[in-house]
């Protein structure tokens, strides 16, 4: 059975990516939307963007309402926008939230209706040109076809998808990132982590999947320390941007697993980055998941040089466990606990959040059965 395998139309990456990719964009339009949020235009990053549009004589207009994970509001606000502006193509500037609420916005602008309506169905159509230039190294959204909102009526995030929403060009370049303070580094590498071992642990990864999964995790492990310890170093930055997209072309094609499905609902119920609700997850999730793969785990432990060839791959794989705990202890991760949040209020939403968990549907990508009260059992051992 042949398998499908998409990623960005182009990747332009390493530095001076931004000028290299200029030359793209002459033939996309006449007027670019830039979807931001406010940070990018106090730190400089918007007017970067700007100036080099004007050389090229491309006109523009800044929407840079994306403060904070995407809501269904913000993107009718971004859509109108667009409208109003005459805009005739797409750009993100930012993380995963500028990202995610460009293919929203290009969504809507051709296919009408709310981002509600498209929850649980394939978006399809002609999108206008999307260019993606991410700013942290983590979430991999220049490298998806999915989009994750926030429906503020019922308080759940929900996923968007289809290949159509495959950014046209992905513009990596290592110098947005080295704005990030540790904590962002922190939370979205983490993420980038995260997306890279459940694709390799899912059960849809394929082994083209593979490739870029087992790099990225690799890579993460290697410079991810780095970067938080010392964000000027250029060489860690470079690396993390390259595991990021690495990490979003593995899970794009591959899937999360159930540290994403569970991830969700905190995030939605009790407004945790993304990242880091993924990071409290870990050492829960994969210590119910490893019996389900043993040998992949192993396969991980023996790439990042925790574990030894001779060693058996149930070993290998409490070993690369234990790896994980450690980065995120490492890099300052907070317990739900510390992070403020009332264990008497979370665990009376277990129930309502593993059954969002398990309709987002990603659970049943992990190499073990899992079943709702697997799910509650796992929330409820955040606070042992």
């Amino acid at each position: 059975m042949g398998r499908d395998f998409i990623m960005p139309g182009r990747i332009v990456s390493g530095e001076n990516a931004l000028y290299d990719a200029s030359v793209y964009w002459r033939e996309q339009g006449k007027k670019a939307l830039i979807v931001t949020d406010e940070m990018m235009g106090k730190l400089g990053n918007v007017t970067i963007l700007t100036k080099l549009l004007e050389e090229e004589n491309i006109g523009y207009a800044v929407f840079d309402g994306i403060n904070g994970e995407p809501t269904d509001v913000m993107i009718e606000a971004g859509l109108k926008r667009y409208q109003e502006e005459g805009c005739d193509f797409l750009m993100a500037l930012g993380g995963g939230s500028p990202m995610d609420a460009m293919k929203a916005i290009a969504a809507l602008s051709v296919c009408g209706g709310t981002a509600a309506d498209y929850m649980g169905k394939v978006i399809t159509g002609t999108m206008p040109f999307m260019t993606a230039i991410p700013t942290t190294a983590g979430t991999g959204s220049e490298a998806t076809q999915f989009t994750i909102i926030t429906d503020t009526k019922k308080d759940i995030k929900m996923l968007l998808k289809g290949a159509v929403l495959m950014p046209d060009l992905a513009v990596i370049d290592p110098r947005f990132t080295m704005t990030a303070p540790p904590f962002i580094t922190a939370a979205t590498g983490l993420d980038a982590l995260t997306h890279a071992m459940e694709a390799y642990t899912s059960k849809k990864a394929q082994p083209l999947s593979d490739v870029f999964a087992l790099s990225a995790v690799k890579r993460i492990f290697q410079w991810l320390p780095k970067a938080f310890h010392d964000g000027s170093d250029k060489q860690a930055r470079e690396e993390m941007a390259l595991a990021a997209l690495e990490a979003g072309i593995a899970f794009n094609n591959a899937s999360v697993t159930l540290v994403h499905g569970m991830s969700r609902p905190i995030g939605a119920l009790f407004h945790v980055p993304h990242g880091i609700s993924n990071a409290m997850l870990l050492k829960e999730c994969f210590r119910f998941a490893l019996d389900g793969t043993y040998e992949r785990f192993g396969i991980m432990a023996r790439e990042i040089g925790a574990a030894s060839e001779d060693l058996s791959d149930e070993e290998a794989s409490k070993r690369f466990l234990d790896a994980v705990v450690g980065i995120c202890e490492e890099l300052k991760i907070p317990s739900l606990l510390e992070y403020g949040i009332d264990r008497e209020a979370f665990l009376a939403v277990i129930e309502k959040m593993a059954g969002d968990a398990m309709e987002s549907g990603s659970p049943s990508n992990t190499r073990k059965g899992m079943t709702k009260e697997d799910v509650m059992e796992i929330y409820k051992r955040l606070w042992d």
